[in-house]
């Protein structure tokens, strides 16, 4: 439903004759340059409203966004931040309960607004939309809304237009100014007599929908470990990789300057933090004091583990360094998994971690370098997530915001929402299989019918470069990847460059093929007649690809070689014939984890349709130089974007597409899954291979809470409603 708003848009005066910039287009089309402002690029905007309350109230709501973002504050209390990004045409507000920041007499609101200003894959920005828009509404009637007795001032304690940013151009670097500082600006009695009124924009061009999925939680943690490496010289752990901000108190003189350099992973000699960190990220940035005691107050998030802070001994208070953590809600008593062996439980943990620190208002690939959610990630992840959260809202949003990418291209987007343009096909074929993924969980048949329609423009986007019998040749709008980083394709031979090469390509074709497969089931589930295209389909993937002669798929028309992927896609998808298993199967035994770890799903899956749970809890748990316990070896609390830190040129250490673990130990090891939508029957097959150890698993489902136990060779099951 689209909310009709009594408040106003506000914004700062200095953007209000700018017409947004149109940025959405697709990738490869001859786009034209445009030109951003520099000076209003890295624009932190401070807005306050105070109001009088005569008594207290039994219910409050405030129904507020931004762009890019916002971070809420009710009379010195954080609140909460967001919106998840959106496109201007469904532009996502939070509604948000404040009856209990709500006081009798004087209250503020205070909002710190932030616009980027760089076109990238982590905000809707570089458009010239900037502001906000607020709501407050009082036991059932609207007491205050954005308009011009909101007050407002540019601060320019991280930086002007012209910081540095990092990554991806993803985050500007904060070295905060204190003295920039408009100290007690959250508080009710701070005197804003000098701030002017915000500009009101009467024509916004949002569309403006409520946010389906909660706001980020927000909480502070207490380091591991401190270590005094010299005067005013600490070194900071916290244990395990997390996302956020680091924090501290601080008092010195005006002008003192504390370094904060912030990384994943320390040096070799293990007495510095590698701030200058192999995912692209320099996470070093400098606090200069006012003479006040104080917090640094960082805005953006970053991936880390460690801190390093050096500064005036006098200045520093080490007993308060803290880290505030930001991730999407997610219940630790949703699903535990607790074993009594070492390795698979470090592994089900780092994979754990992944997803908990990369599920942010959105699935990233990445909380640091790129921060983007990438549509061919949240296939793997969101399916993981769905089990560690018993949650789905966030999957469904996701399913969604793809669906929304279709005003650009038919054939969707792979990063969306955003700024950055991004087109990948194999991503693209993913998302009706992704949007099965959210029925079978969650039994959402209304979903399912509403987005029906964008999976079938999905299929008839790619049936325009299908040839004459039926396969896909030269998809050459969108990136070809197969697999990531291009060193993990199992030498894959066929030119993949943007454009890719001419010719016809098995796993472009193995996925069209799994996107066909999962809308007629999606047409089945519906009641949808339709004509039966899957076995013309797989005949002629047989006969363009099949190497009679080694019993294997070649990797293209023309090619002799056989890579582990050519040949996992057609069992994963159902095209190998039943008597050509076996030498596929034999295949992937000798080939192993010749793959990327993103890939390694589809691996897995595919085996344990092969009735092969022994091997792919082998692959799980084995002891390879490509595998999960490589990452443990390397000292991972999370998932890595590759199998070692050096198996990637920018590798970073928290990817939530390396979680494949999660969801194949769930459903194919140990067996459990729907067997009717949304879990009205739970199925319970078990395929435990004679090497697992005792475990015990409690799962949130749908329909209630699933607990099984395992030990000495006798299972324990239990479903309570």
């Amino acid at each position: 439903m689209i909310k009709q708003w009594e408040a106003k848009w506000l914004t700062d005066p200095a953007f209000i004759d700018f017409e947004p910039l149109h940025l959405l287009h697709k990738e490869m089309s001859d786009f034209p340059a445009f030109h951003h402002p520099v000076g209003l690029r890295n624009h932190h905007m401070l807005v306050r409203k105070t109001f009088e309350c005569g008594m207290t109230p039994n219910e409050a709501y405030l129904d507020i966004t931004a762009d890019d973002y916002y971070k809420l504050y009710i009379n010195g209390v954080f609140v909460a931040q967001g919106p998840s990004q959106g496109y201007s045409f469904h532009y996502y507000y939070n509604q948000i309960d404040v009856k209990r920041y709500l006081r009798v007499g004087r209250n503020v609101i205070a909002v710190h607004v932030y616009y980027v200003g760089h076109v990238n894959r982590a905000m809707n920005s570089g458009d010239l939309r900037q502001g906000m828009i607020a709501e407050l509404r009082v036991d059932g009637r609207v007491a205050h809304v954005t308009d011009e007795t909101w007050k407002f001032v540019r601060t320019f304690e991280y930086g002007d237009g012209l910081a540095e940013t990092i990554g991806n151009e993803t985050q500007v670097l904060e070295h905060i100014d204190s003295r920039l500082r408009f100290p007690g600006w959250k508080e009710s009695d701070y005197d804003d007599s000098g701030w002017k009124p915000a500009a009101l924009k009467q024509i916004h061009g949002y569309t403006l929908v409520e946010q389906p999925t909660p706001t980020l939680e927000v909480r502070n943690v207490e380091p591991s470990d401190v270590r005094k490496l010299g005067q005013g010289h600490y070194l900071i752990d916290f244990g395990t990789e997390i996302t956020g901000q680091f924090t501290m108190r601080a008092y010195g003189a005006s002008g003192d300057c504390i370094e904060i350099r912030c990384g994943e992973e320390l040096s070799d000699d293990g007495e510095h933090v590698r701030y200058e960190m192999r995912c692209n990220c320099r996470y070093r940035e400098i606090w200069t004091l006012s003479g006040r005691v104080e917090e640094p107050d960082f805005y953006d998030y970053k991936a880390f583990r460690f801190v390093e802070v050096i500064g005036p001994e006098r200045a520093i208070d080490a007993a308060s360094f803290a880290a505030i953590v930001r991730h999407y809600p997610m219940d630790p008593d949703a699903c535990r998994f607790e074993t009594s062996d070492d390795r698979l439980h470090g592994i089900w943990s780092i994979c754990r971690n992944g997803v908990l620190y990369c599920a942010q208002e959105a699935f990233l690939d990445c909380p640091s370098r790129e921060k983007g959610a990438y549509l061919g990630d949240a296939t793997v992840m969101g399916h993981s997530h769905l089990y560690l959260s018993g949650d789905s809202r966030l999957v469904r949003k996701t399913i969604r915001d793809y669906a929304l990418s279709s005003a650009i291209c038919p054939g969707l987007m792979a990063v969306a929402p955003g700024s950055f343009m991004q087109e990948i096909a194999d991503f693209s074929c993913q998302w009706p299989l992704q949007l099965l993924t959210y029925y079978r969980f969650s039994g959402d048949e209304a979903f399912l019918r509403e987005m029906y329609p964008y999976a079938e423009v999905v299929i008839d986007y790619f049936r325009q470069y299908s040839r004459s019998d039926g396969l896909l040749e030269r998809v050459d709008e969108k990136w070809n990847l197969v697999d990531w980083p291009d060193e993990m394709r199992d030498g894959y031979h066929f030119p993949l460059a943007k454009p890719v090469g001419e010719g016809c390509h098995n796993v472009m074709n193995a996925y069209y093929y799994g996107c066909l497969k999962a809308v007629q089931d999606i047409r089945d589930i519906l009641r949808i007649p339709y004509r039966d295209e899957l076995p013309e389909l797989k005949r002629a993937f047989i006969d363009a690809f099949w190497n009679a002669g080694t019993g294997l798929f070649v990797d293209a028309v023309g090619s002799a070689h056989s890579a582990l992927h050519s040949n996992v896609f057609p069992l994963y998808f159902g095209i190998v014939p039943k008597d050509s298993v076996p030498g596929i199967v034999r295949f992937i035994r000798k080939k192993r984890l010749s793959c990327g770890v993103y890939f390694s799903y589809f691996l897995l899956k595919a085996l344990a349709e092969a009735g092969e749970h022994e091997l792919a809890y082998d692959l799980i748990t084995c002891d390879d130089e490509r595998s999960w316990s490589n990452m443990l070896r390397e000292g991972a609390t999370a998932c890595f974007e590759a199998w070692g830190k050096d198996q990637k040129w920018n590798t970073s250490l928290c990817h939530g597409w390396a979680s494949a673990p999660i969801a194949v130990l769930i459903e194919d090891i140990i067996g459990l899954k729907p067997a009717e939508p949304g879990w009205r029957k739970v199925s319970f097959t078990p395929h435990l291979p004679a090497s697992m150890p005792s475990f015990q698993l409690e799962m949130t489902v749908p329909t209630g809470k699933i607990s099984v136990r395992y030990k000495d060779g006798i299972v324990w099951t239990s479903l309570t409603a």
